[in-house]
């Protein structure tokens, strides 16, 4: 049973770092401890933590508990982990048959880096043609696009705090807006910055914690809905430093 208890809390812990809602997780935990025999199953989880219980057919209970230090947004890896817990559920998986599985799921790749600032290059470009900026200031917006992209990754290496990496990527955009307007390359830096924003914004975290409410997971839902509020205060102070500093030049 510990053996069992540790290999679902693996999937689960790879389930929310994927960007899965807690009821989601909750839910596969305990069906996939149900199917291999428990008589009961109790679990807690929120953002950073996960804390479950197990009963065996003894009534011996078995305690594990994951903290969760990291979260994202990788859909085709959640997907197969959806389908590897439903498989749980519905054969008869042994440990080491989980576990190979579980593996070859992670040996994912994900997309290139290179996919994901030509990504972020073309949301940025595409947004400030949307909000009414030109076809100059939309290449602009590519450039800076990129750039930030290329500013997250270093973050990441760098073990930087997330929402100071959105403050450090709105600051720079801005700054890279306004160097552009200088050298008279754009006649202003609004729709550019627009653009740029845009990508920064947690959209998908402050629907996770609108989901999270909605289906009971209070203090989750709070925790993402603070988690959002501190993202984009700090993309609002990342412009309002800019603007205290070089807006006036």
């Amino acid at each position: 049973m510990k053996e069992l208890l540790s290999c679902v809390l693996d999937i689960g812990e790879q389930m929310l770092l994927c960007g899965a809602e807690v009821h989601r997780v909750e839910d596969s935990v305990k069906r996939m401890c149900y199917a291999f025999g428990a008589t009961r199953v109790d679990v807690f989880i929120i953002t950073s933590t996960m804390i479950t219980t197990v009963y065996n057919q003894e009534h011996m209970p078995f305690t594990q508990t994951r903290r969760i230090t990291g979260t994202g947004t990788d859909i085709e890896r959640l997907h197969k982990l959806n389908a590897l817990s439903r498989r749980i559920c519905s054969e008869q998986m042994t440990i080491s048959e989980i576990r190979g599985e579980f593996e070859e799921i992670l040996k994912t790749k994900c997309y290139p880096f290179w996919l994901e600032c030509v990504s972020c290059a073309l949301i940025a470009g595409a947004f400030t043609l949307f909000f009414g900026g030109t076809l100059i200031e939309a290449l602009v917006s590519l450039v800076v696009g990129t750039l930030i992209k290329l500013v997250l990754r270093f973050t990441e290496f760098a073990l930087m705090n997330a929402v100071f990496a959105k403050f450090l990527c709105t600051f720079l955009a801005s700054v890279l807006a306004f160097g552009a307007m200088k050298a008279g390359i754009i006649g202003n830096i609004d729709k550019v910055m627009i653009g740029n924003i845009m990508s920064l914004i947690p959209g998908i975290g402050l629907t996770a914690a609108m989901r999270d409410l909605f289906t009971g997971d209070s203090i989750a839902g709070l925790l993402h809905t603070f988690d959002a509020v501190m993202t984009a205060l700090a993309i609002a102070a990342g412009y309002f430093l800019f603007t205290c500093t070089l807006g006036g030049l």
